[in-house]
């Protein structure tokens, strides 16, 4: 499992001593290993394996419960994505009593009439927060 920025531990984080407004609470510093698209049409083209380029990323924290490891961020992503998947249900079932007609039938002008809009994924909550 990836582990997102803000739950890195404490060790990888630079405290940021700025305190003016608008500095971010800490600093966050990822190395990563990835493989450009350049290297791997070469390593494809020269019969080889592809050679990974290091990647050096910083990010900012600024929101003060992302900088306290706070739990309530993930609560809310949990019912925002926990009433997401109820409005589905219910729509869906509602398309189904629609569309299953009792004679046995399939009305398909009947499941033009709901609309289902797509399920929210809990990464909105989590970016929002």
């Amino acid at each position: 499992m990836t582990r997102t920025a803000h739950h890195l531990h404490p060790s990888r984080t630079r405290k940021s001593y700025d305190d003016g407004p608008g500095a971010p609470w800490h600093s966050v510093v990822l190395n990563d290993l990835r493989y450009s698209a350049r290297s791997l049409a070469e390593a494809a083209a020269e019969a080889r394996r592809p050679w990974p380029q290091r990647i050096h990323r910083c990010v900012d924290v600024h929101r003060f419960p992302r900088h306290n490891r706070d739990r309530g961020i993930s609560r809310a992503a949990t019912l925002t994505e926990r009433r997401a998947r109820q409005r589905l249900r219910a729509r869906t079932t509602l398309l189904r009593c629609l569309v299953n007609t009792p004679a046995g039938e399939l009305s398909l002008e009947a499941a033009d009439t709901i609309d289902i809009p797509p399920a929210n994924h809990r990464h909105g909550e989590l970016w929002l927060a």
